[in-house]
């Protein structure tokens, strides 16, 4: 036997199987789609601290102050309801066109529907500078397809696990330049030119991302070698269990999420007397901004190791078990407010109780990122994965709080399970959801 082939034997100290090295994670080009992920929450939430202000100084409810919750509430459920009909139709088609062109596409429709709204002198014109935003913002799903095309199995945590901060910080922004608008004179200019400033530094930015074109483009359609590579058709999709399974998880984690968000200050600001907790709005705002920042944070500092220790799937199940208490805290904290009469050191211990249950389940939704990443029949078919499942839960973001909250009034009034209804459809829908979570695959890092 030669020298050489002593020299490739192996033996007992070389590894059977060599572990792949992690992958790089391209931060230059994933920053750059942050910044441009980061207009999405804003464009959602901007008109949330003045919304309300603008309806009656525009007359709509011809001095009736008692229904400016009801077109309140559609002129903001309209950007989630059109962003749910046609998110689908841009993922799509970034498969075929490439991600940039459709990115950059969204971003000039915010800049118009931004300056539309800002501009609005009756309800029809808000609603249609409210719905163009839906309508030319299916942004986030072309862009978390873009973050699939730049990261792997090996590195895909680390980048996923910050899309969550990353929705922190827009709605913060979102919520800051509309607060400050609120009560100047020259509300809409100032909106307007806040947020000018900031799609245009977006759009500034995505023209730098590196474009994704799938081989439909680049070769011709009837290149055999070529035709396994296209997209998906749809209906196969659609018809997929393994792609449908994350989708599903997906969407019903959404709404439950969004009916918590949703409740949240509408059981804060009730009063004692019904179940709630009579606190001011200062008080229920600040409480929110320290959720947002403590589950920004954790997401960003612990979220990646979390996933990388225990494994995708572990802690998706793990993080959906922490919904149970998350509901059920709203029962026990009226239960305990009611009999006291008065919010005590109780109640601000289970508040905070209830903060933390909000931040160990919020690992769910980047675990999720990643089976439904996982989870497309090829890379060519990514924004069409991702464009579904943000239909969906976008669906869900626009029926969820009206949903909730009107179960919580029906609940209150009628004493429906002791004015609990509400808490006992939520559970519910966690039962079924940790069912589900029980069948996704396991991710194996060889994939």
């Amino acid at each position: 036997m030669s020298i050489q082939s002593q020299d490739r034997r192996p033996d007992e100290e070389t590894p059977l199987l060599q572990a792949k090295s992690k992958t790089p994670v391209p931060w230059s080009q994933i920053i750059l789609v942050f910044i441009a992920m980061v207009a999405e929450p804003i464009s959602s939430a901007y008109i949330f601290p003045f919304i309300n202000q603008l309806i009656g100084e525009l007359g709509i409810t011809e001095g009736d102050n008692r229904k400016i919750g009801y077109y309140a509430g559609f002129i903001e459920s309209l950007f989630f309801f059109t962003q749910a009909l046609t998110t689908w139709q841009w993922c799509r088609l970034s498969d075929f066109i490439g991600r940039r062109p459709v990115i950059l596409t969204g971003l000039l429709g915010l800049t118009v529907s931004t300056f539309a709204f800002g501009l609005s002198r009756t309800l029809g014109t808000l609603i249609i500078s409210r719905c163009i935003a839906g309508i030319l913002n299916g942004n986030i799903g072309v862009m978390k397809g873009m973050l699939s095309d730049l990261t792997d199995h090996t590195n895909m945590a680390q980048v996923f696990t910050l899309v969550p901060p990353i929705f922190s910080v827009g709605f913060t922004i979102a919520v800051n330049f509309g607060q400050r608008t609120r009560t100047s004179s020259r509300l809409w200019y100032r909106g307007v030119a806040s947020c000018w400033r900031i799609w245009f530094v977006a759009i500034e930015n995505g023209q730098k991302v590196p474009d994704q074109i799938s081989p439909a483009i680049e070769n011709p359609p009837n290149d055999p070698a070529v035709n396994d590579a296209l997209p998906i058709p749809m209906l196969t999709i659609v018809k997929t269990y393994s792609v449908m399974l994350p989708i599903v998880n997906y969407g019903l984690l959404g709404l439950i999420v969004i009916g918590f968000l949703a409740l949240f200050p509408l059981f804060c600001s009730s009063p004692i007397e019904i179940g709630g907790l009579g606190l001011p709005p200062p008080i229920i705002g600040a409480f929110l901004a320290i959720l947002g920042i403590v589950d920004g944070s954790f997401q960003a500092l612990f979220g990646a190791k979390l996933i990388e220790w225990l494994g995708a799937k572990k802690v998706y199940c793990w993080a959906v078990l922490f919904n149970y208490p998350l509901i059920m805290l709203f029962p026990i904290m009226s239960a305990v407010v009611t009999a006291r009469g008065t919010v005590g050191p109780v109640i601000w211990i289970l508040l905070v109780i209830q903060l933390i249950c909000f931040v160990f389940m919020d690992l769910s939704f980047s675990v999720l990122f990643m089976f439904i990443t996982r989870a497309a029949p090829n890379k060519q078919s990514l924004g069409s994965v991702h464009g579904l499942s943000q239909s969906l839960t976008s669906a869900a973001r626009a029926i969820g709080p009206v949903l909730m909250t009107s179960l919580f009034a029906v609940s209150k009034e009628y004493n429906i399970l002791g004015g609990n209804l509400v808490y006992v459809i939520l559970v519910i829908l966690t039962a079924i959801l940790v069912m589900l979570s029980r069948r996704l695959p396991t991710l194996k890092n060889d994939e």
